[in-house]
């Protein structure tokens, strides 16, 4: 099956959020509360579930590890860079720069299994279980000067932040849960993606990005262009396998997670310009992540 056809699926559920949200008449409050629940139940205990059951060799994740910071750097520099050149407001830079590095882990992990089978999925969640906490500080750290949240606080409330260090604790500790806990994460885990998609679908918007439309542009190039150039590099000069290599190009592809419209407003950032940017990326990458898929071998 080409990639463009293993991919499809997933976008057919982001098509189908919006036709629910702006079509069939479901409310904007029905899915704020369905975010809600994907974003601080639901998708922490696949996060925190996944990255428990992930095998973790010291050698393999050490290089996983330094390609994944390479590529969210590499975003983080590009993002802020371009912005200072193209010399945007500071609010408007700070909401939209994570939009540059930031990632759908919906997308990706519901991608990684059909993409790469068991071994993909183990080495997407390894990557997710790296990138969150560098995106996430990357991201509040940006907004935190703009808004009246502190770094400390917004980062300890974070959920997918502190499943994922949950995650690797219990991980390095050894820990195995009691099978009834474990099918209820699994269970959790699950409803999260299928739920998170149409959620992506739903919130994407077309306003917005008035007098921001170069800073628009950059963000979207950096997303599903320069980014997983950054991955392939990363990828040979880590020595990664081919299947680590293609989920880290996966990952480097995935437009930008729908979260990131979540902080902005909750910090006090421009939410509309975010929301402008992910929805074009979401759309663009229609194409661009087979594209990319393909180029690696797909």
């Amino acid at each position: 099956m080409s990639t463009a056809l293993l991919v499809l699926p997933d976008f057919l559920l982001v098509a189908l959020g919006w036709v629910l949200r702006h079509k069939l008449g479901f409310t904007r409050e029905f899915f704020a509360g369905t975010e809600r629940i994907v974003y601080f139940v639901l998708f922490p205990a696949l996060l925190f579930q996944s990255i428990l059951r992930t095998p973790i060799s010291a050698g393999s994740a050490l290089e996983l590890l330094q390609a994944t910071v390479c590529v969210l750097l590499s975003g983080v520099a590009l993002a802020w860079v371009g912005g200072w050149l193209l010399r945007a407001p500071a609010i408007a830079l700070a909401s939209a720069a994570q939009c540059g590095y930031r990632f759908n882990t919906y997308i990706g992990l519901a991608l990684a299994a059909s993409l790469g089978g068991a071994q993909g999925q183990t080495a997407m969640a390894l990557i997710i279980g790296f990138a969150v906490p560098i995106a996430n500080v990357a991201a509040v750290t940006g907004l935190a000067r703009h808004g009246n949240q502190g770094l400390i606080r917004e980062l300890a409330r974070n959920p997918l932040l502190v499943a994922t260090v949950l995650g690797l604790i219990g991980n390095l500790a050894g820990l195995h849960l009691p099978g009834p806990v474990d099918t209820v994460l699994g269970r959790l885990g699950n409803a999260s993606l299928a739920l998170g998609i149409l959620c992506v679908g739903a919130s994407l918007s077309w306003q917005g990005g008035r007098g921001h439309g170069p800073l628009v542009a950059w963000m979207v190039v950096v997303k599903l262009l320069l980014l997983p150039l950054a991955a392939m590099g990363a990828a040979r000069l880590a020595g990664l396998t081919d299947v680590d290599a293609r989920m880290l190009l996966l990952f480097a592809a995935l437009p930008t997670a729908s979260a990131a419209y979540v902080l902005a407003m909750r910090m006090g950032g421009d939410g509309r310009l975010v929301a402008l940017i992910i929805s074009l990326g979401t759309l663009f990458s229609v194409v661009t992540l087979p594209m990319w898929l393909m180029i690696a071998g797909g």
